[in-house]
């Protein structure tokens, strides 16, 4: 278990398939019905089933706050179901708008919280999935009785809530990027706001009281391109509230919910994935700046407490990248392979819905466990458990002179640096206003490692491969002249000299000596102890903090070096801490901000899962 299983999932070039149109209204009808909810609620749901009736279909299903557009009978999706080779096989394609959203009746709540033991008119996003497939199957025509469901990012965590309860007909299901709770996943990682998606809030923020097919929200105007500016020039965080009133619920929430409590565990899924018994296949991109906890933790979860089929896929992708139809797959700067995300498609997900849905294979489905594509050497692998089982565990100390070394110095000393809120490290080279930022998860960190409010800690060049499979535990031993600190720990490959340049790079830059970002992760330090209970720092006292990044699968190659970051402010995908303890960040002063200088001492380590061969 855990060793590389030789059977590779091949990738189909697009110069060996012959190109053709498919005209989905040519081979689907649709028909729109609002479906009746055990408590009288109709939720509005679109089917496309195949023209040809002369035989069976499963359903395959993809329940959204994003809109089942476009509405009206007569307009069709130029591509339905979750891929091409699903759409032009035949399946019948049902998208449902989720209580609250769209054309469907009802309340929105963001991240509704699982009822166990529902009882008469109670309900959840469990139940409404429940009410619909029970429709479906007794009322849409030539369907098999065998019923899967799928998604990517918010319609991934309806995917995963399918699972809770699950209606017998059931059979296959695929959360992908999936959102497992709101604390760890996007809008906020272990305590620290994710600025960057502030202008997000609103989709999700504004409440409608009838259904519709026209957007309800709208986004802020910011009136500039350099979101940088924009947020330092609105910093506290108070500012924003001009852009926003309490009718954006969604980031009322976030404004007064500051810590782990009962609202956001409520509101997670993971802790109830238990006893699943559908067939699940995970699937997520090892650079989704959006996504990563949900995914590697819902596979987790349901491996330890499930018996149930369960598999995980992990590509080269960011956020939702498998579903597109991308000739190269390019991340940022990196070129990782041609044709990768067609050959998910028609290799990977194409044969999990077929094979628990259609029932085209006996026994086995022919799939690996664990699919697994290694950023460094650019190669997937497959392995039979994730993490691997052949991996050790090695810790690397931060040492004085930026060094990263397995062996400690004995006598205590610190690296220290002048953190300043005010002007805080950017988390990007690029000037631009996005709605939320993928490119940065490999972008150079050159920049990074060159300013004094940046701790680097470099290996020699390495003499031989070096593969990390699993997460990373960073282990810090910190001092702060002030009450409160964020820390952000990033990992990353430090090329050679000799590297040569792709097609796929910003012009300013160069691959010689580039400082690609393999992984990063914020921990808000009064949350070192408790994401719950929060708590300052006492001034200049040494403090342990503890931070998880999630797994990664990547090999150093020799002639490369593994390089550690350490900062304070990662601006604005996160907001900037005042580093003056104060209760609720949103409600800091300008006052609050200031600078202070922190210290990372020698005894501090990271922690890396290393694969043996």
């Amino acid at each position: 278990m855990g060793s590389p299983i030789n059977a590779q999932v091949a990738v189909t070039s697009k110069s060996q398939q012959t190109e053709k149109v498919y005209n989905s209204k040519d081979h689907y009808t649709k028909k729109e019905v609002m479906i009746e909810m055990r408590d009288g609620i109709n939720l509005h749901t679109t089917i496309y089933s195949p023209k040809d009736t002369s035989k069976t279909y499963p359903i395959l299903m993809m329940r959204t706050p994003y809109s089942c557009r476009p509405y009206g009978e007569d307009q069709f999706r130029s591509k339905i179901g979750p891929n091409k080779y699903l759409m032009e096989e035949g399946n019948i394609m049902v998208y449902q708008d989720v209580r609250g959203r769209w054309n469907s009746e009802g309340v929105y709540d963001n991240m509704r919280a699982y009822i166990p033991n529902k009882t008469g008119k109670q309900f959840d996003e469990a139940s409404d999935t429940y009410d619909t497939i029970d429709w479906l199957v007794k009322n849409v025509k030539n369907n098999n009785g065998n019923v899967g469901t799928y998604g990517i990012s918010y319609p991934g965590f309806y995917a995963t809530y399918s699972l809770l309860d699950a209606h017998p007909a059931l059979k296959a299901v695929s959360p992908q990027a999936c959102i497992g709770d709101f604390f760890f996943d996007d809008f906020i990682h272990n305590g620290a706001f994710l600025l960057s998606y502030w202008r997000a809030t609103a989709v999700f923020g504004y409440m409608k009281d009838q259904p519709t097919t026209k957007s309800w929200y709208q986004f802020p105007d910011i009136g500039t391109e350099d979101q940088h500016q924009f947020f330092l020039d609105n910093m506290p965080l108070s500012k924003l509230n001009t852009f926003y009133d309490s009718t954006n619920v969604f980031m009322e929430q976030i404004k007064t919910n500051v810590t782990y409590n009962d609202f956001w565990k409520s509101r997670g899924i993971i802790q109830h994935l238990k006893d699943i018994k559908p067939a699940t296949m995970i699937v997520g991109g090892f650079f989704d700046a959006e996504d990563l906890y949900g995914p590697f933790n819902t596979y987790k979860s349901i491996e330890e407490y499930s018996s149930n089929y369960n598999t995980v896929v992990f590509g080269p992708w960011s956020h939702g990248d498998w579903a597109r139809q991308s000739d190269r797959q390019v991340v940022g700067n990196i070129h990782f392979g041609d044709n990768l995300s067609d050959g998910f498609q028609k290799n990977v997900e194409t044969k999990f819905f077929n094979h628990f849905l259609k029932g085209e294979a006996n026994g086995k489905t022919g799939l690996p466990e664990a699919h697994m594509f290694n950023t460094g050497t650019k190669t997937w692998e497959s392995f039979e458990t994730w993490p691997p089982e052949n991996t050790t565990t090695e810790n690397y100390f931060m040492q004085p002179n930026e060094q990263l070394s397995q062996q400690a110095n004995k006598t205590v000393t610190s690296s220290d640096f002048i953190s300043d809120p005010k002007k805080p490290v950017p988390y990007t080279e690029d000037i631009k206003v996005g709605f939320t930022p993928r490119k940065f998860m490999t972008d150079d960190q050159r920049f990074a490692s060159r300013r004094p409010d940046v701790l680097t800690f470099e290996t020699e060049i390495l003499e031989d491969d070096m593969t990390l499979a699993g997460d990373i535990l960073a282990k810090l031993k910190v001092s702060t002249t002030g009450t409160a600190a964020d820390w952000i720990v990033k990992v990353i490959d430090v090329f050679p000299a000799d590297t040569k340049n792709t097609d796929d790079v910003q012009d300013h830059l160069k691959l010689s000596n580039y400082h690609m970002m393999v992984r990063s992760e914020v921990i808000r330090g009064r949350f070192r102890n408790s994401m719950s209970q929060p708590e300052p720092f006492i001034p200049n006292e040494r403090t342990a903090v503890n931070l998880k990044l999630q797994d990664v699968f990547h090999t150093f190659k020799k002639g490369h070096k593994i390089q550690v970051q350490i900062q304070s402010t990662f601006f604005p995908y996160i907001d900037a801490n005042p580093q003056t303890y104060v209760d609720n960040i949103f409600e800091a002063k300008e006052e609050d901000f200031v600078k202070q200088t922190h210290k990372v001492f020698n005894d501090s380590s990271i922690e890396f899962k290393v694969l043996q061969e």
